[in-house]
């Protein structure tokens, strides 16, 4: 009988995916379960597993390819068996005698450039003018199709160019269907939403102290570290139920208000950013959220985040600081209105109280939308995160 591997549900509003990679090839023998081939969405990676064991007789679809929810993507003869074990009583062959030497050759006059690897992968004139003036090709990366060396690579071989060993000047790759969507959907938010970016700063001397004094207790107790997010995911959810119109969306000449607070909290990966949403932000507590953050950076590195925990998020924080930034002006994330980057702590001096002290600052930058949140409510949002980032207990007593 013969299996088909077929395109599975890929998420809701999801109708299409790229073949990232096949794991396994026409006429290997599969294992039910074993991993066939790795497809690849606008949010997440999905693994597609043999449904039953025999010969992947045919494959259907290459890597790079678009398929569609129920596409065929190969098939399964299950009635095609393994290769049986060897058996290891079974009398072995005996040994075929070995070949006679074959008689030395005459060392060929011929220089260097004209072996038959080099030949292969050069063109008449290459070659030729690699004759004619002894280079050898053997440490020449080809720059011409298929890595084949071109007359200009010898050229350059012979005035001791750079490229000779940097490889190839250019290379193409095609974009991956989420780096596609990335840049589809940021360049729409710049298009459609009028941004703007507000800047502030935030001087971590506190809540630095706090989490100093208490980190070792909270993973005892917890068993999650105790970092600054989910500071700043409470302080972002306490400036929201402050100022909604950052919490809202437009749909067409509507305002959308949410009355719950899913914060996306955005993650990079080698595929690029993805951005989890941590539920109900406002109902967890601090080791909740640093649990929700800690697994959603472990599951995107994997590649296994799913749908549901990509969509639907009403605010989202990103921390360009891990990387170094200094300072940016983050995009909002449709349909979203506002988003806040966090940045690197670096000590600066301040003056507090009259005296210039050397303090832990941060720069704040809140991009929004000034179609639904004006200037003054921007601000006043910005200044909220600042409060309570400075002072922790504003958080606890709700101020």
């Amino acid at each position: 009988m013969a299996a088909e591997i077929i395109t599975p549900q890929l998420g809701e509003s999801v109708s299409e995916a790229t073949v990232a990679k096949w794991f396994k090839k026409q006429g290997e023998f599969v294992n039910k379960d074993d991993l066939l081939v790795e497809l690849e969405t606008d949010k997440v990676t999905l693994e597609v597993n043999a449904i039953s064991a025999g010969v992947l007789k045919e494959i259907k679809v290459k890597e790079g390819d678009t398929v569609s929810v129920g596409a065929l993507l190969g098939i399964i003869d299950e009635s095609a068996k393994g290769a049986a074990p060897a058996n290891a009583n079974a009398p072995k062959p005996a040994a075929a005698p070995a070949p006679a030497p074959a008689a030395a050759k005459p060392a060929a006059s011929a220089p260097a450039a004209t072996t038959l690897g080099e030949i292969a992968r050069s063109g008449p004139a290459a070659r030729k003018l690699a004759e004619e003036t002894g280079v050898s090709t053997s440490g020449i990366a080809g720059s011409g199709k298929d890595g084949r060396i071109t007359k200009g690579d010898i050229i350059n071989a012979q005035s001791g160019g750079s490229e000779v060993a940097s490889g190839p000047r250019e290379e193409r790759v095609k974009m991956t269907k989420l780096r596609q969507v990335i840049a589809r959907r940021l360049k729409e938010s710049q298009n459609t939403a009028a941004i703007l970016t507000t800047f502030n700063e935030v001087d971590m001397t506190n809540v630095f102290a706090l989490r100093n004094e208490y980190k070792d207790a909270f993973e005892k107790k917890h068993g999650t570290k105790l970092g600054f997010m989910s500071f700043f995911v409470k302080a972002a959810v306490n400036a929201l139920k402050e100022i909604p119109a950052v919490n809202a969306e437009i749909d067409g000449d509507e305002i959308v208000y949410k009355h719950f607070y899913d914060i996306g909290v955005a993650v990079g990966t080698p595929q690029g950013l993805v951005v989890p949403v941590v539920r109900d932000a406002d109902r967890k507590s601090y080791a909740e959220i640093e649990k929700d953050i800690a697994n959603y950076g472990k599951k995107a590195r994997d590649g296994k985040l799913t749908m549901q925990e990509l969509t639907g998020g009403t605010f989202t924080v990103s921390n360009g600081g891990v990387y170094g930034s200094l300072m940016s002006t983050p995009i909002v994330n449709p349909p979203q209105s506002a988003i806040l980057g966090m940045h690197k702590t670096q000590e600066r001096p301040m003056v507090v109280n009259g005296k210039i002290e050397i303090r832990p600052m941060m720069y704040l930058a809140l991009s929004y939308d000034h179609r639904i949140i004006d200037g003054k409510e921007a601000v006043t949002f910005l200044v909220r995160i600042k409060d309570a980032i400075e002072d922790p207990r504003r958080l606890l007593l709700d101020m």
